[in-house]
């Protein structure tokens, strides 16, 4: 099968996943085509059927703002004609899915080519509400031939925010690389962390006011009251000045470090001894199931997609968003208690072994593919 896969190349969870599963497919012998406007950050230069084909966005005097979805439509339409592609798989509604609707149209009849929209998340729960963007997310998710959504929570939030007329949303989750992401990996890099009598806090995000990077840092000033630990951050985004400043207020600024982006999370994660998610919402929480992959237990908030992935009181504690002194009774009680800790990694793992792996979710999508 020829499948055109249009995703942004940053950090994040749509990103990640997006480029896993196309590399996944070329390994199954598809021919797997990635359209963005730069080269996605969890892909090689080279890896066999897999190509790479730039957004290129001209800038004219006459536009305020350079018309990126234009300009996506225009690089979609030429991979559809010149690779003769079967289908279009994107990620996002606005602008992958209507950029691909577009393209779709373009082409010359008739035309087989079909869209698969997958929704992660901030496409419905920020982007479609906004009322700019409304009428066009509920067209995108609409007339694409397939939609998805990473969890059941997104599902229902794609419904009943938008009614989504003879919608069929599929759920099928992110998943993990768990021969990847493992607690053996290489721990070379915990001693440049921390101390060897420390724990490790980790978090790793964009960064934005969703993530709740305040409560991440209030969470582990708190712990470290109690245990002798550090904070690791890792990503970027617009509220690390924030994040920075509170640490600094707190009296824990020489207790964590800001490793910025990194492209290679699994080996630190592998150093880590709990992973910290309090965020506003997650529609999935992909970087809570790559700890879990790599036995870390993970304490987050019980609020949208993040409760189908972690077991709360099983691979870890999910508390209500802002409960800061709740979750840093956990996170003591957790790493305090190494029989606790060890069998509440060991239960993440065995989760992501079971319900999220690679070969699981691939074969889901693949079928899905066959149906379409």
């Amino acid at each position: 099968m020829k499948i055109g896969i249009a995703c942004y190349p940053t950090y994040g969870g749509s990103g990640a996943v997006a480029t896993e599963l196309g590399m996944r497919l070329a390994q199954r012998g598809h021919e797997v085509h990635f359209v963005s406007y730069a080269h996605p950050f969890r892909l090689p230069r080279f890896l066999r059927n897999t190509y790479f084909h730039e957004i290129e966005v001209t800038r004219y005097p006459l536009f305020e703002y350079p018309p990126y979805s234009l300009a996506a439509t225009v690089a979609m339409h030429e991979v559809a004609t010149q690779r003769h592609l079967d289908l279009f798989h994107v990620h996002y509604a606005v602008p992958h899915a209507t950029s691909a609707l577009l393209a779709k149209q373009m082409l010359e009849e008739p035309s087989e080519l079909k869209v698969v929209t997958t929704l992660h998340g901030t496409d419905i729960t920020l982007v479609g509400q906004d009322p700019s963007y409304r009428s066009i997310v509920k067209f995108s998710i609409e007339r694409s031939d397939a939609l998805t959504a990473v969890s059941e929570y997104l599902k229902r939030e794609t419904l009943a925010r938008f009614g989504c007329a003879g919608c069929n949303v599929r759920v099928i989750p992110n998943f993990v690389d768990t021969d990847l992401f493992r607690h053996d990996t290489d721990k070379r890099n915990r001693g440049a962390l921390a101390e060897p009598e420390e724990k490790i806090l980790m978090h790793i995000s964009n960064f934005r006011p969703v993530k709740r990077i305040e409560d991440v840092v209030r969470v582990a000033a708190r712990t470290m009251d109690k245990v002798a630990a550090r904070l690791v951050l890792v990503g970027d985004g617009p509220d690390r000045p924030i994040a920075e400043e509170r640490a600094r207020n707190l009296g824990i600024g020489d207790r964590v470090l800001f490793l910025g982006k990194q492209e290679q999370v699994a080996e630190l994660l592998a150093c880590a001894d709990l992973f910290l998610l309090p965020s506003e919402s997650e529609s999935f929480g992909l970087s809570a199931l790559e700890a879990m992959s790599c036995e870390v237990p993970v304490v987050g908030t019980r609020n949208g997609g993040l409760e189908e992935v972690v077991e709360d009181g099983v691979c870890g504690r999910l508390l209500p968003v802002g409960a800061v002194d709740a979750m840093s009774d956990a996170a003591t009680q957790i790493l305090a208690d190494s029989e606790l800790h060890r069998k509440m990694g060991r239960a993440g793992r065995a989760i992501a072994e079971e319900k999220f792996s690679v070969e699981r979710i691939v074969a889901m999508y693949e079928r899905l593919y066959g149906e379409v």
